[in-house]
């Protein structure tokens, strides 16, 4: 349907606005720019009209075409000398009916022409269409005016209207043709006119190119080698591109005949150099050949690092190295001794699990120096794309070997100790899944042939002793968990972190801060007091940043002229680290009703949860709140489906979850908090305040439930009874199948806390409520 509107007119000289066009337009005539300020008053809509001819400054209309485009100004931008910059978006055509000259600027009363809708298409009309379309890709061919993705969105358009409006965009037509195409109504008649103008514009081309053959035949072939040769010496001297290509060649034989190499590798290296030598140099290809010659010379195909396994001097250094992680060391000193009664064995992969801090990447480069290997680390946390492991196709721009032989090459061995850092980090989108990847550089069955994409040739990854870290040996696919011994590297100790400070920290970030050791002295005693006020953590990294802190306060007092050794003591300790951060025993003095102190496991180590635990009246609604996760949230269903088969037996109401609501709570609601060991927690605050009696404050637990009462093995038992510990716990109730655990926990721990390991709910209630 068409519709009358009323618009400010914008002439235009040699241009033609098609609807769906956009066009930057500069206007400088005082009318013009008083019509497009008055349309940006309004609703930034202009009827955009050609002009007859080019040449007239103050056309009238008998000087406009009868059809223009109505237009939206998208944008504007004020010139020097008065000129205005448009951005103009053409929508619909329209055609005027009449013209009113204002005293600024003239209107046009303009009928808006709404394109037919294309109903079904007629084997005339789409013939027609597809001759249109052919057509116009001989001449994108042809005139190289716009790229070749363009005929894609034409290709699949389904508007012949629009399909024939953006075509005449693009040609460059005479302006008469190109207003003939924007005034045809009729798609039919649009698309026979446009036909006809493509087939002028091709042939017009076709003679254009004749001319240009006839003309390069007439060149004198003498004369234009000449030509060439001169320019190629120009372009090599402007690029300092003097090295003789022959020299090159002779540089990657000489590196094939000094190193071995497997058959096939030697056999690619040669084909290789026989592609550069026959390549012109100014080749795109030579450059993709020399980055793939240079990766398979500099691989070490067969270098391998000579081991010397000493069973007391790998010792020595794991000890000098690391203090505690007793099992962790024992395990690595038995791999050590099979590796000197079997040295041709495979490596196993190791996957060192722990709390970040405790040691885990520095543990690799120890077990690198007693096996006297080459050290490579790389960090796949983040890591998103499987190319990353395997390598770019070489048909790429910019490719590149993986990183796994990448590290390789820079070892310059295959028998290095490689570490894979941070691999419950890894990500995954549609460019893969670089774990499953890592399935092939880990399996031994598969890692003795792996192939990168951009080598494209197997490489043997058997010999290396392959190390892996994690935080949250859950989150690592259970494919590539499959294939890796777990080691557990559990929370320190406080002892155990006194020591690491004394023998580790405090030295190193002396000599980072420019300190002697005579320059600072802190006192033996208040090691404990940092550790406790001033760090929260299974490993030891704050702790080293607080001694960092420590040693740049009295790096400054020296600055300032005090004289050393500056003194750290429980008097002064605020000075240099101002207020405590944490403060110990945060366990209720007295026994309370609904609040029990339940352990938990996290990822930088163990932590307590208080659980709290109100009765209200309502509807029997259970109320969980402090971001709980699905799997503690079961357990609070768990524990109070037992807490109602019990009912009897605890001397409650019948009806008593039909009339109360039942609201626990964990503080600090902010972090979540998921797990399978809250169940019997939760179900003792919920007895403690369902009937009324107290809990010990005293009293730690951990531990799944069943819905009959039968109490679940946990995991994480130690870090839970360091937090515990921490925070002045002494009885720590357990699941009975964790007793043996018990044995991991450090006996300075052990001994301060008693255990009290149970198979059943009533067991732990004996235990945690007062009668």
């Amino acid at each position: 349907m068409s519709e009358k509107e009323t618009l400010p007119l914008l002439p235009l000289r040699g241009l033609v606005l098609y609807p769906h066009m956009m066009v930057n337009l500069d206007v400088g005539r005082d009318r013009s720019v008083a019509a497009i300020e008055s349309a940006i008053a309004g609703d930034s809509r202009i009827l955009v009209v050609s002009q007859r001819d080019p040449e007239c400054d103050d056309p009238t209309a008998s000087d406009l075409y009868e059809v223009g485009a109505v237009a939206e100004i998208r944008q504007f931008l004020r010139m020097p000398e008065g000129i205005l910059r448009i951005l103009v978006d053409g929508q619909k055509r329209a055609e005027i009916l009449a013209i009113r000259e204002g005293e600024t600027y003239a209107e046009a009363d303009v009928r808006v022409i709404d394109e037919p809708e294309d109903g079904e298409q007629t084997k005339d009309m789409e013939a027609l269409v597809h001759g249109v379309t052919s057509k116009f890709e001989e001449w994108v061919k042809l005139s190289h005016k716009i790229p070749p993705e363009a005929l894609v969105s034409i290709s699949i358009m389904e508007d012949m209207g629009r399909l024939a409006d953006i075509i005449a965009s693009h040609l460059s037509l005479k302006h008469d043709v190109r207003q003939e195409i924007l005034a045809a109504i009729d798609v039919r008649a649009r698309l026979e006119r446009l036909y006809q103008a493509l087939m002028h514009e091709l042939d017009i081309m076709g003679i254009e190119s004749e001319i240009n053959r006839r003309v390069r035949k007439q060149m004198d072939k003498v004369q234009r080698d000449f030509y060439l040769r001169e320019q190629i010496k120009a372009i090599r001297k402007e690029l300092g591109d003097d090295e003789d290509k022959a020299a090159e060649v002779d540089r990657y034989r000489e590196a094939l005949a000094s190193k071995e190499f497997p058959d096939a590798v030697r056999e690619a290296i040669e084909r290789e150099i026989h592609r550069l030598d026959m390549s012109p140099s100014m080749s795109a290809e030579v450059g993709v050949i020399r980055n793939y010659l240079d990766v398979l010379v500099e691989l070490p195909w067969s270098e391998m690092t000579e081991e010397h396994v000493d069973m007391t001097e790998a010792a020595e250094i794991l000890e000098h190295d690391h203090y505690g992680l007793e099992k962790i060391k024992e395990r690595i000193l038995d791999y050590l001794a099979v590796r000197r009664l079997a040295p041709e064995q495979n490596a196993p992969i190791l996957c060192l699990v722990g709390a970040p801090g405790v040691g885990k990447t520095s543990l690799g480069a120890s077990i690198a120096r007693a096996m006297g290997r080459k050290f490579i680390r790389i960090s796949l946390g983040g890591i998103r794309d499987e190319a990353e492991i395997r390598g770019h196709r070489r048909t790429y721009v910019g490719a590149m070997p993986g990183r796994i032989l990448d590290g390789i090459r820079r070892a310059g061995t295959r028998n290095p100790v490689f570490l894979l850092d941070e691999v419950d980090k890894i990500a995954m989108d549609f460019h893969g899944d670089p774990s499953a990847a890592l399935l092939e550089v880990l399996d031994p069955a598969q890692n003795c042939t792996f192939s990168d994409h951009f080598v494209e040739l197997p490489f043997d990854l058997s010999r290396v002793f392959w190390i892996v870290t994690a935080n949250n040996p859950s989150k690592i696919p259970a494919p590539l968990r499959d294939r890796m011994e777990i080691l557990n590297l559990s929370s320190y100790t406080e002892l155990e972190k006194i020591e690491i400070a004394r023998r580790h920290l405090l030295p190193r970030q002396r000599t980072q801060n420019g300190l002697k050791a005579k320059d600072i002295r802190i006192s033996a005693g208040i090691w404990a007091e940092i550790i406790r006020s001033y760090t929260r953590e299974a490993g030891v990294r704050e702790l080293e940043r607080v001694i960092g802190q420590i040693c740049r306060k009295a790096a400054r007092r020296i600055v300032a002229d005090e004289k050393p050794p500056i003194a750290v003591t429980k008097a002064n300790l605020t000075d240099f680290l101002e207020r405590p951060k944490y403060h110990a025993a945060k366990q209720e003095k007295k026994p309370l009703v609904g609040v029990v102190t339940g352990l938990a496991w996290t990822e930088v180590g163990g932590d307590v949860l208080r659980t709290e635990v109100n009765i209200l009246r309502g509807k029997g609604k259970l109320i969980l709140t402090g971001q709980l996760g699905d799997v503690m949230q079961e357990s609070a269903q768990a524990a109070l489906s037992y807490v109602r088969s019990r009912a009897d037996a605890l001397h409650l109401a019948e009806d008593f979850y039909e009339k109360d609501d039942i609201h626990i709570h964990l503080p600090e609601g902010a972090i979540p908090k998921d797990g399978p060991s809250a169940g019997i927690t939760m179900a003792t605050a919920m007895i403690s305040a369902l009937t009324g009696r107290k809990v010990r404050s005293d009293v730690a637990m951990t531990g799944e439930i069943t819905l009959r009462g039968n109490v679940l093995p946990i995991g994480g038992l130690k870090e839970k009874t360091l937090a515990a510990y921490r925070e002045g716990v002494k009885t720590i109730v357990l699941p009975q199948e964790n007793e043996c655990d018990i044995e991991d926990i450090p006996d300075a721990v052990r001994s301060s806390l008693e255990f009290v390991p149970v198979a059943h709910m009533d067991e732990v209630l004996r235990v945690a409520l007062y009668n």
